[in-house]
C-alpha cells in the first residue's frame, strides 16, 4: 500500500502544445492589448458604458487575433 498518491493526468503532445498555446496568447493579450486598446480608445469619443465595452470587443479582437496566431507559429516553428 504506498501512500505518495499518483499524478491524475500527465501530458506528453506529440505536435504542438496548445494549452501551452492558449496560456501564452492569453498572456500578451493582456500585457500588449491592454496597453494598446487603452491608447486607442483616448482617439475616440466613448459617451457610455456600452460603447467602450463595443470598443474594447472591436479592438480587442483583431489583436488576439493575431496574438494567437504568432504565438502558435511560434510553438510550431520552435517544435521542429
Amino acid at each position: 500500500m504506498s501512500i505518495v498518491p499518483e499524478p491524475v493526468e500527465t501530458t506528453n503532445p506529440d505536435g504542438v502544445d496548445y494549452g501551452w498555446v492558449m496560456q501564452v496568447t492569453f498572456l500578451l493579450t493582456i500585457l500588449v492589448g491592454v496597453p494598446i486598446v487603452a491608447l486607442l480608445s483616448t482617439l475616440v469619443d466613448l459617451p457610455s458604458w456600452g460603447a467602450r465595452a463595443e470598443f474594447a470587443v472591436r479592438v480587442g479582437a483583431p489583436i488576439w487575433l493575431v496574438t494567437s496566431l504568432a504565438v502558435f507559429a511560434y510553438a510550431k516553428r520552435t517544435q521542429e
